[in-house]
Order: C-alpha cells, then structure tokens, then sequence
C-alpha cells in the first residue's frame, strides 16, 4: 500500500514536471510585436510607445520585432505562421489587411482567414487640397473649375498604389470629373509642386497638409473621415460638401487565427486602455494619428467594410504593382 502511494505520487510529480514549465514558459515568454515596415515613421513610433506600456501592464516582456520586406508582406506571413498561443501580434497599418488583396493578383495570405484582429490603436485621413490662387472655396465650385479647365484636371498624390490615389478616384466618379493621376515620390514633392503651381490638386493625409493650410499656403477643402478630422476642424468632409464617399486608414493589432479568445480579449483591452489614456492619445495625435483603441468585434467590421470599400476604386484604376 505504502509502495502504490508512492509510486502516485512519484507519477504525479512528473507530471508536474512536464506541465508546471511549458504553462510557465507560455506565460513568461516575452510577447513579440511584428512591425513589417522600415522604423521612424509615425506608426513605428505609436507601436513602441504602446509595446514600452503594455510591458508595464502586462508585467512581461514585450518586443518590437521589425520585419521588412515585400511591401510588408514578409512580416504579415511571419505573424501567419507564428504559433497561436497569444505571444505573436502583428502591428500594421490598413494596406496589408485590407488592400493588398484587391491589388496583389495572389497573396501568400488571407488576411481575414489567416488573422484574429485585436484591436485598432490609430486612423488618418486624408485631405484634397488645392494651390489658393485657384478660384475655389468648395468642392463645387472645385469641381466647376476643372469642368471648365479640363485639360489641367490632374491631381497629385505620394505614389500610385497608395490610398490617396484610389480616394481621388472615388472622388472623380463621384464627382462626374475625369481626373488624371499623378504619381509623386512622396507627399512633399507633391507639395512643392502643388505650391509651384505645377499641378493644381494634391491628396496627402491631413497631418502633412494641416500646418500650410492653417498658414494658407495651401487651401484644404474637404477631409475624407466620417467625421471632421481633429486636425482640421474647419473643413467638412467630403459628406458634408455633398459627395457620399469617405475613407479612412488605420493601424492595428493582428493575432494568427486560432489564438485563445482569452488571450485575444486580455490584449485587446489592455491595448485600448494605453491607446485611450491622456498621456498616450496626446503622444499619438502629436505624430498625426487620432487614437481609437476598439473591441475584436469592432476592429473585424471596420476590416471588413474597408475591404469591400477598397475594392471598387482599385480595380478601377487598373493599378499594377511590382511584386
């Protein structure tokens, strides 16, 4: 009898063994943010600044691991093929879940099948404006304008692929205008040219065009948000100027399908309340983003409505991307 008991025991024990270290290391393993895009831009900052607090929150380690490549579809393949267990996050802009298969013809990733959104920390919107010396205080009398000059009906973005092409699209059929796209290398050359008077239409998001439109070097007519962007408060929406479009972008966390929800609900509420505290959504508006901080169940509308919103204007524009 002494012998059974101790042989319970001694099995018990090594079961402990076995179970006690892989629960520990699945709790105590550092949590890997995948960040797929090059450092020093605005969304790279907020993920850090989110990473460093919820280190503190979570009381673990948390690690901001970059994975560039593909136009980001290296690092949004990694988070796919990362283990389930609530250690993985993919930190990423709208594009990679939302655009890329509209644009790509076929994607080593579904990003609906493949992810479990988390929560959405970040929007942007984007801004049309336009050189002042140009007749125009609206977009009617915009859109009256080009109607009249026709041959200058050409708009400037920072690249072709890039959402404010496929909104100025949006705008054109909106409009009834046949607007000409002009890809720039970036939203300050565009600029240049725009305040050069080189081309009369820009579309850049709100946070480059907000500082030379309050100075008045350029004039912004309509945001394209649901509502107006705080970084421009006394110019409507493209809604409000009567052209039933909008369009925004975001950031947000991605988990690969088949994590826990437990773990998936633990971050997402521990995200937003970083993203929604005072200090953090002062720290984010200052790089140009408005912080959100969303539910699971939020994030995967937004990320299913942008996908079919998305679509339209980039088949239309006929865009090819290298691979």
């Amino acid at each position: 009898m002494r012998l059974t008991k101790i042989a319970i025991a001694a099995t018990g024990i090594a079961m402990l063994a076995f179970t006690t270290p892989l629960a520990a290391q699945t709790r105590n393993a550092p949590l890997r943010i995948i960040y797929p895009f090059p450092g020093g831009g605005s969304g790279d900052t907020v993920t850090r600044l989110i990473a460093e607090r919820l280190g503190i929150a979570l009381e673990r380690s948390v690690i901001v691991e970059p994975r560039v490549g593909a136009a980001g579809r290296l690092g949004v393949q990694a988070v796919k093929s990362a283990e389930p267990d609530g250690n993985t996050l993919l930190a990423t802009p709208i594009a990679p879940m939302a655009v890329y298969q509209s644009v790509y013809p076929a994607l080593d990733y579904d990003p609906v099948r493949d992810f479990v959104p988390v929560t959405q920390f970040a929007t942007f919107d984007f801004g049309i404006c336009i050189d002042p010396s140009i007749p125009a205080g609206n977009l009617a009398e915009l859109v009256a304008w080009l109607r009249a000059n026709p041959a200058k009906a050409n708009f400037g973005t920072p690249g072709a692929g890039t959402l404010p092409h496929f909104f100025g699209l949006m705008f054109a059929k909106a409009a009834g205008v046949p607007l000409q796209h002009i890809a720039y290398k970036g939203g300050m050359i565009a600029l240049t040219d725009l305040m050069g008077g080189q081309i009369p239409i820009v579309l850049l998001s709100t946070n480059e065009l907000a500082e030379l439109h309050k100075s008045g070097r350029v004039r912004v007519l309509a945001t394209s948000g649901a509502q107006r962007s705080v970084f421009l408060t006394d110019v409507p929406t493209f809604r409000e100027s009567g052209y039933a479009i909008e369009g925004s972008g975001w950031w947000g966390f991605f988990a690969p399908a088949g994590t826990p929800a437990a773990a998936v609900s633990k971050l997402s509420g521990a995200i937003a309340s970083i993203v929604q505290s005072d200090d953090v959504k002062a720290r984010i508006a200052k790089v140009g983003l408005e912080p959100t901080g969303t539910s699971p169940e939020e994030f995967a509308r937004i990320q299913r409505e942008d996908i079919e919103r998305w679509a339209a204007p980039i088949k239309a524009s006929g865009f090819k991307p290298e691979q």
